[in-house]
């Protein structure tokens, strides 16, 4: 399975010399930080980013502190050709996982980029085609866009494959429907928060992507069989 690269860089030269060098992975292209959030913020694939830092627009390192805020899982690789170290400082500061400078030094950056990609989830041991391999794709795709609206559509237009057939699969290997499948893991990632964050129950909502704090503690009743705050509480009283 190819990784997949979100590219920024306003200079379009870069970038179609950059993609020749990244060949081995899905490149997918942005020419500021305003677009780059916008792909982002939809259901997507992305697995690293590589971020300029002087652009038109949000600079880099803005660009930066919001994906890290959003996204917090995703590698950023920031991209300098100041050659300052305040840049880097700046850049790590905001978390960014590593980064190269301009010019480019191919070979360390394939190590960079290598390195941040194995820490990704990926079906490895998926066959190169069929239902199974399609199945952990979408299971893949949903778990990645667990604070997104991904819709069934949008799934099956991911495998090539009508809604109405993948529903059928998801029922029929998984052993429940999409939507559950899809709830489920947006559960479980509220689980992980509740337990391990001190966020308030509005905030996880909003992680989330529910627009309604009283929506997510019904959907979370209805799964966990307490609300968030209870689960919460229930957790520190067990705690020694």
């Amino acid at each position: 399975m190819a990784f997949n690269v979100l590219l920024v860089d306003d200079d379009r030269e870069f970038r179609e010399e950059f993609c020749d060098f990244l060949c081995d992975y899905n490149v997918v292209e942005a020419g500021n930080g305003e677009e780059a959030l916008k792909i982002l913020s939809r259901p997507n694939e992305i697995d690293i980013v590589i971020l300029d830092v002087v652009m038109p627009g949000l600079p880099g390192t803005e660009v930066l502190k919001l994906i890290k805020a959003r996204y917090p899982d995703l590698g950023v690789i920031i991209l300098t050709g100041q050659g300052t170290k305040k840049t880097v400082i700046d850049a790590l500061k905001g978390r960014a996982d590593d980064y190269i400078e301009k010019p480019v030094d191919i070979p360390r950056t394939q190590e960079i980029i290598e390195r941040l990609l194995s820490r990704r989830i990926q079906p490895a041991d998926a066959p190169p085609g069929g239902v199974e391999a399609n199945l952990k794709k979408v299971m893949l795709f949903l778990d990645r866009n667990y604070d997104k609206r991904v819709s069934l559509r949008d799934a099956a237009a991911l495998v090539a494959l009508s809604p109405k057939y993948l529903s059928r699969l998801f029922k029929e290997k998984v052993g429940i429907g999409f939507n559950e499948y899809r709830l489920k893991v947006r559960m479980e990632k509220a689980i992980e928060l509740l337990e391990t964050t001190d966020y308030g129950i509005a905030e996880i909502s909003y992680k989330l992507g529910y627009e309604n704090p009283e929506s997510f503690a019904r959907l979370f009743a209805r799964v966990a069989g307490c609300t968030p705050t209870e689960y919460r509480t229930q957790g520190r009283n067990r705690r020694p």
